[in-house]
């Protein structure tokens, strides 16, 4: 199966002043990200907060320019389009952000705000634009009698579905959803959840879905990225990550999921010390400073993603002690 996005080696560093000695610094927020995307699947990339997640979605749009690497969609690297090109392109590819209400405009109307993508792309005349809002805001679960309204007069879970019906309306292959559901409640997650899994059958979207929540990751992925300071460490099946992770990392992130019944035992794996610098990242493999299981080498070899079962990948120096 032909791959629909291909992430090569994407690096993003981000310079920083100079310190008291003259020496300058980069922060190496993702630092070697390589991962493939298929039609119609759904990856999601998990991690800690400065992990790098959110920043990769955005260099792979290139909202933020990467340093370096390749970001191939439909055969095109993205990185290497001029400024006409990449617009054009930005119809396959849209983005859904984690605040629902900074990411519209407050002095417009929702048939504004909506109509906006299509008259950038010079797409339709204004009754095929009007016609086209009003089908995608009901495809979102809200009516034409919200277009006439504010952002600021809708609940959170509403304007996300406004979000989504911006990203959705240009019907791009590849939407990025960026924490779509971390700013609102539980009842209102699974909505929206539900609702995007509707709309990827429907319009045959492929998602690659960015969240440090792995309960609402189980319940919406195909595939699973784990990433540690701007690397990956472990990329599975959703069924195999959750069964059976190898990473020491991916299993103490699955250790403290909350479960409905206290009673169940569990074994919980426990993270020493807080996460390093990225100006500063430790040698060898970058989690070894907090690895329970940290063996002398770790701190000298940086390991590579290696397949310890069908589809699934980890980089771990133990893999290579069995």
């Amino acid at each position: 199966m032909k791959p629909l996005l291909e992430v090569v080696d994407l690096k993003k560093h981000f310079p920083i002043k100079k310190d008291f000695l003259g020496a300058a610094h980069v922060v190496k927020a993702v630092d070697g990200v390589n991962l493939t995307i298929y039609e119609g699947e759904t990856v999601s990339i998990v991690g800690e907060s400065g992990c790098g997640k959110s920043t990769t979605g955005r260099c792979i749009l290139r909202l933020i320019e990467p340093s370096s690497g390749k970001v191939i969609f439909q055969g095109k690297n993205i990185l290497d389009l001029n400024s006409k090109d990449l617009r054009k392109m930005r119809k396959e590819m849209q983005i859904v952000f984690q605040d629902p209400f900074a990411s519209l405009n407050p002095r417009k109307t929702i048939r504004q705000i909506l109509t906006e993508p299509l008259i950038i792309h010079g797409i339709g005349t204004k009754s095929e634009r009007d016609k086209m809002v009003e089908e995608i805001i009901e495809k979102v679960g809200l009516n034409r009698n919200h277009l006439s309204l504010y952002p600021h007069e809708f609940s959170g879970g509403q304007r996300q579905r406004i979000g989504i019906a911006r990203a959705l309306i240009l019907r791009p292959k590849l939407m990025i959803l960026d924490e779509p559901v971390s700013a609102l409640d539980v009842s209102i997650q699974a909505q929206i959840l539900n609702l995007l899994k509707d709309l990827q059958k429907e319009f045959n979207l492929t998602y690659l879905f960015i969240s440090h929540d792995l309960s609402v990751v189980r319940h919406i992925s195909d595939r699973v990225v784990v990433m540690y300071l701007g690397k990956i460490v472990e990329i599975a099946d959703k069924k195999d990550l959750y069964k059976e992770p190898n990473h020491p990392y991916s299993k103490a992130l699955l250790s403290s999921v909350p479960i409905p019944n206290p009673d169940i035992p569990r074994e919980r794996v426990l993270i020493e010390g807080d996460l390093p610098s990225p100006s500063n990242p430790p040698t060898g493999c970058v989690f070894h400073p907090r690895c329970p299981m940290r063996m002398e080498q770790c701190s000298q070899i940086q390991p590579k993603l290696t397949e310890v079962a069908p589809h699934h990948f980890s980089a771990c120096l133990l893999n290579n002690e069995n």
